[in-house]
């Protein structure tokens, strides 16, 4: 019996001795939901009606150690297990942070009052932990099936703002319309004081379980809210690209293109999240590179570098996951070169320095897919990858092979100072060039010495610039 199956049994124990003490157990939220899409759920949520808390948190402790999750509002959890047990509550919003609510637990709140703080119909649903019987109020059976993200309450539902953004991500992971009424209300949210935790949250969902997490993106656009998490990606809208090599229109476009051939191959990734974030952030350079030429071609020459700092603040603004956001920067660098590489069958060499600079080789390769993918006109060429793989495997195949390290330089009287790390790049290149460890050796250690004799060569009187009395 794996950890959910034990959680559904205790989840059904919690349920008899709640009925036996008066009350009764509900699933909620993303359980009901995913159970009628046939999809499998990890996370358990249970809703507790008639049971005041100190009798509620008494049975729990019957089961095992109570865990507080939030026992102001009324949710508790068991260790060892993943079970959230909430008590039906009322919130009322008094500010426009995600904290400013006012919470109070109320074990007689009706279905239908706890039910309508929810955000949408889809997720509104309840499923008699004992019985089976499926409680849906707000016709959220009917809009699953329909595939529409509908909210329940004009009232509530405006209190949280990260709603429009959880709108978006359920339109991309559930292939859903919005319905027009839920879209006009988020595009009337107030966005800006939603925490970057939080739309990161949302952001991640997408990125990691829609096939198309475009469709996050362009809903985000529907609604104007990519002006105030995504303002660097909203300045990719209009800017054009080569009609021959980019038929697929901006890079807007062509970037969408590549969030979802990405997602068709995160799950080979080494780091699907940080794959996808690289995905959506590649081309970034594009809005500050990008020329027309006298003869009317479109370029962007040396995008890669110039969306260093674009990618940089565009990631900072969602996150302060330093590692994420070093790996996104090294795959915007070098995303253009695999392709390039592959293309001309380049010498091992190249191919060898260039997984090096890598800080995930097997996801840059991805990545050069994703991007070569994301033309319409063009089908990937599977020989790229097949190419660049066994690139890969002799780059690993070098990489057991003794290198001239710095303690060999040390050893052998160079003394560490301002050329020292020149000397090693050196070493490192000799080394990709198929020169053996103790050649490579002799060799910086030569080029050292000249370096230092020539430093020490006296300068000329003759060669300093005189400038005739005259």
């Amino acid at each position: 019996m794996n950890a959910f199956e034990k959680d559904l049994q205790l989840s059904r124990e919690i349920a008899r001795r709640t009925a036996e003490a008066g009350g009764r157990a509900m699933y909620v939220g993303g359980m009901v939901r995913d159970a009628l899409l046939g999809e499998d759920c990890k996370d358990i949520d249970i809703e507790v009606y008639g049971l005041e808390p100190a009798r509620l948190r008494s049975l729990l402790g019957e089961l095992g150690r109570v865990v507080e999750k939030g026992a102001s509002f009324g949710v508790y959890g068991l260790e060892h297990s993943g079970i959230d047990i909430a008590m039906p509550r009322r919130e009322r919003a008094t500010g426009a942070r995600h904290t400013d609510f006012e919470v109070s637990v109320d074990p007689g709140l009706s279905f239908e009052a706890a039910t309508r703080r929810r955000d949408f119909t889809i997720n509104a649903m309840m499923r008699d932990v004992l019985t089976g019987e499926l409680v849906d109020l707000w016709g959220g059976q009917r809009d699953l099936e329909a595939r529409v993200i509908r909210h329940v309450s004009d009232e509530t539902f405006p209190e949280d703002a990260l709603r429009a953004f959880r709108a978006a991500q359920f339109s991309a992971r559930l292939e859903a319309e919005i319905a027009p009424e839920t879209l006009s209300l988020c595009a009337r949210m107030d966005v800006s004081q939603i925490s970057r935790e939080r739309v990161f949250e949302e952001l991640a969902k997408a990125l990691l379980k829609a096939e198309k997490p475009s469709v996050f993106f362009r809903v985000l656009r529907e609604m104007d809210h990519l002006k105030e998490f995504f303002p660097e990606l909203q300045r990719c809208i209009g800017v054009p690209q080569s009609p021959i090599h980019h038929p697929e229109g901006d890079v807007f476009a062509h970037t969408m293109l590549v969030l979802d051939c990405a997602a068709g191959l995160r799950e080979r990734a080494q780091w699907p999240l940080g794959f996808m974030i690289a995905a959506l952030i590649h081309d970034l350079g594009k809005v500050v590179a990008t020329r027309r030429l006298e003869d009317g071609r479109i370029v962007a020459y040396g995008h890669e570098v110039e969306g260093l700092p674009l990618c940089e603040a565009q990631l900072c603004r969602l996150t302060n996951q330093q590692k994420l956001i070093d790996y996104a920067k090294n795959m915007m660098w070098l995303h253009m070169r695999p392709n390039v590489l592959a293309g001309a069958r380049s010498h091992k060499k190249k191919t060898r320095l260039l997984f090096d600079l890598s800080v995930c080789p097997e996801d840059l390769i991805l990545l050069s897919r994703a991007d070569a993918s994301g033309n319409q006109d063009r089908p990937y060429d599977e020989g790229y990858e097949r190419f660049l793989r066994e690139r890969l495997e002799d780059y690993r195949r070098v990489m057991t092979r003794p290198m001239v390290t710095g303690q060999d330089l040390i050893r052998a009287g160079l003394q560490p100072g301002p050329q020292f790390s020149g000397w090693l790049r050196r070493a490192r290149m000799l080394h990709f060039s198929g020169q053996e460890h103790d050649r490579a050796l002799r060799q910086v250690l030569a080029e050292a010495a000249r370096e230092r004799s020539e430093a020490e060569v006296p300068r000329s009187p003759q060669s300093e610039d005189t400038k005739s009395p005259e």
